[in-house]
């Protein structure tokens, strides 16, 4: 038996980002999980207040592994270190104190693959410090092979260090009917219209100056649902918005609960995910869940979560981006065969799976 620490800090957020989702859903998961092992659920002080809100006693259905949290906080919480054996970084960084062992989760590495997707102050940190938690770790999670090989290529991790764990996906606790689906879209659109659905931060990364461009040239019953808040490169999105007159044909959602976007991706014609890069694409999976044909990227990590229930698209380019849409939404054989492709995807991905082959990882660390 063991006290592992991890780092449940993101898991309290308000809205939650990819990392958030994954802490959370990862934390709770080991918890039910048949395993010797005690837990620290460490939060920094800024967010430690808000642990109520998470992992309260019994809200679990299920737990048999003890868990209490602490606060993790330098200089305050010095002592931390002699109360677990290993500290697990989910948010790829170094842990403040050293600890007997530490792993350490990284989800993309784009501030260094990627000059135009960060400021120069974030990317000179980001690196610091990513290439400090993954020399300190005894072993690399990530979650995809793409993300692995970046590493291996841009940071220098041994590849033998490394292991990669696929995230999961929530399924929807209830599936629309496609008389409901129609109603929610005309809700939101009106009548006659085909909902383009993306979903993540407006950011350069993102490439929502492309789906933009390809939205342009596509009939006028498109529209396109930006469900996200503002990011790197966002002022340029907007200005593009205004100079190309696109307000009544673009809607801008921000952030929104979870309950509200399972009906999104429900209500949508079609997803939309052509990022340049990600670390998984968590959103994806929600889509191929919610039974909506999905349009993404043919690079990084996008195909392995994909895989054969997606359409791809090269994401330089703003006229297969919307020669692909139309296929997804108008091509009804092919629709179907997407939606059905997407069921069994996301499947696939379980949180549980997620858990068992990251407590895989602890126990070797632990017979290092």
């Amino acid at each position: 038996m063991a006290t592992i620490a991890l780092d449940g800090t993101y898991s309290v957020d308000p809205q939650l980002t990819g990392i958030g989702v994954y802490s959370r859903r990862l934390i709770e998961t080991l918890l039910t999980l048949d395993t010797p092992h005690r837990f620290l659920i460490c939060y920094r002080l800024s967010r430690f207040r808000r642990r109520q809100y998470f992992l309260r006693p019994g809200s679990i259905p299920g737990a048999r592994a003890r868990f209490r949290t602490r606060v993790y906080q330098e200089k305050l919480t010095f002592w931390l270190p002699w109360q677990a054996q290993i500290f697990h970084s989910l948010a790829q960084r170094p842990p403040a104190f050293h600890f007997h062992q530490e792993i350490v989760t990284v989800f993309d590495i784009f501030p260094i693959t990627g000059e135009n997707y960060s400021t120069p102050d974030f990317r000179q940190k980001f690196s610091a410090l990513l290439r400090e938690a993954a020399g300190r770790a005894a072993r690399v999670i990530t979650s995809s092979h793409a993300t692995e090989n970046q590493l291996i290529a841009h940071v220098q991790v041994p590849r033998e260090k490394i292991r990669m764990i696929p995230l999961g996906v929530d399924l929807p606790a209830v599936l629309l009917s496609p008389e409901e689906r129609l109603r929610e879209r005309e809700r939101l659109l009106g009548k006659g219209c085909e909902m383009i659905l993306s979903v993540g931060v407006l950011q350069t990364r993102k490439n929502t100056l492309n789906m933009l461009k390809a939205l342009k040239t596509l009939p006028p019953q498109y529209k396109l649902v930006l469900s996200g808040g503002n990011g790197y490169g966002s002022e340029a999105i907007h200005a593009f918005i205004r100079s190309e007159s696109l307000e009544e044909r673009v809607k801008l959602l921000g952030h929104v609960d979870d309950e509200r976007l399972a009906s999104l991706y429900q209500a949508a014609s079609v997803f939309l995910f052509p990022s340049f890069e990600e670390g998984f694409g968590i959103p994806v999976l929600e889509a191929l869940a919610g039974g909506v044909p999905v349009v993404t990227s043919n690079v990084s990590s996008m195909p392995e979560v994909g895989g054969e229930a997606a359409l791809y698209v090269n994401p330089h380019d703003p006229s297969d981006l919307a020669q692909k849409v139309v296929q997804a939404v108008e091509d009804l054989p092919l629709r179907e065969g997407l939606i059905q492709k997407g069921y069994a995807r996301a499947r696939e991905f379980t949180w549980r799976r997620t858990a068992e082959a990251t407590l895989a990882v602890y126990d070797e660390v632990l017979n290092l």
